[in-house]
């Protein structure tokens, strides 16, 4: 048996409340790690990185956020792209009127900005629930980006309504802006990610996250054993938008370079929720394996007719990805409800009894 727990013993509290208990996770954990640090960046040309690999993280990291509000806290939400706009927005007004400020300061006073919005919008979710609290997120998505475009203010009056990605260095190192290597940028991206993955990792695992989980299972019975709905739910709406508005500033500043609010539309939303049904609620890697279904697949699928050396046109193939990308969906749901990460816990629930059958 290659992965099993059986006669692995922990002899001090931290050992016991480690993250991976299991060494092969442990190692398994570590090898990608290094892989997309070292390797990844030496194999990939600067198309993989600027158009696969920096996305696949910010959509990561926007999808673990909403997945601490939806799949540990149970509260619905449709203003993702609006949260991701704040982040956006906030680190272009930051970065254009205080120059000399270094940018993963500027990432975090985004961060909060959005968190701060995001603790308004969330104000709410002591009275309504369910489907009714996701109408109300929805209004925030649509106030939050009609804002943006009336108000000339956080675009510093700029005709053409875009916000452009000033230059920055960090150790004499181009990080942002248009001289920024694509490999520059994929590890700064990686770098954050991995913390804050971790970070949501152990937020869960500790009393916050138990109390989360309270409140997604049954609200009335949380707040009985004295669970307090209204800042725990506030505290889930805040720190759901950090992560939405740290992803909304590397969207702009590491990956496009240049924005206007239609970036950020209703179809960004439903985008970041698919990636969490689908990768798994309440689950991290979830999160991960979503953002992989949803960056990924759109692209082999654009290149399979080239693959197979298959003729069409480009509305009728663009057609066809749409209804097979939409058919996988389905049949993913249907196969695994509970989305990918549980189909990788199906497969280490095997790997724990192999070779044996049962």
């Amino acid at each position: 048996m290659i992965y099993r727990e059986t006669g692995r013993f922990s002899s001090t509290y931290a050992q016991d409340q480690a993250i991976f208990t299991i060494i092969q996770d442990r190692w398994f954990v570590l090898l990608v790690i290094v892989a997309a640090i070292f390797v990844v960046p030496v194999i990939a040309n600067e198309y993989w990185l600027q158009a696969v690999m920096i996305p696949f993280l910010i959509f990561s990291l926007a999808a673990i956020g909403l997945n601490l509000l939806t799949g540990y806290c149970g509260q619905l939400s449709l203003g993702t792209g609006a949260f991701m706009a704040v982040g956006g927005y906030a680190t272009y007004k930051i970065t254009t009127n205080i120059p000399d400020i270094n940018i993963f300061v500027v990432f975090i006073l985004a961060g909060l900005i959005a968190a701060a919005v995001g603790l308004l919008f969330g104000l709410p979710s002591l009275r309504i629930k369910g489907f009714y609290l996701a109408v109300a997120t929805l209004a925030a998505q649509f106030f939050i980006l009609w804002l943006f475009n009336k108000v000339g203010w956080f675009i510093n009056d700029n005709p053409s309504g875009t916000i452009t990605a000033p230059p920055r260095e960090v150790f004499g190192i181009m990080v942002t802006g248009p001289r920024a290597t694509a490999e520059t940028r994929y590890l700064v991206t990686l770098g954050i990610v991995i913390v804050f993955a971790f970070a949501a990792k152990n937020l869960v695992r500790g009393r916050l996250g138990r109390s989360w989980m309270a409140i997604r299972d049954m609200d009335v019975a949380a707040e009985i054993i004295g669970i307090r709905p209204l800042p725990t739910k506030l505290m889930a709406f805040a720190i759901s938008s950090f992560y939405c508005g740290l992803a909304g500033a590397m969207m702009v500043f590491l990956w496009l370079g240049s924005a206007e609010t239609e970036a950020f539309d209703i179809f960004l939303s439903f985008q970041i929720l698919f990636m969490v049904i689908i990768g798994g609620l309440g689950s991290i890697l979830g999160s991960f394996l979503g953002a992989a279904f949803i960056t990924l697949v759109p692209i082999f699928l654009t290149n399979a007719p080239a693959m197979f050396n298959v003729q069409m046109a480009t509305d009728i193939a663009k057609h066809i990805e749409e209804i097979i990308f939409g058919g996988l969906i389905v049949f993913f749901l249907i196969v695994e409800p509970n989305g990918l990460a549980r189909l990788w816990q199906i497969v280490k629930e095997k790997l724990r009894r192999w070779p044996f059958p049962y």
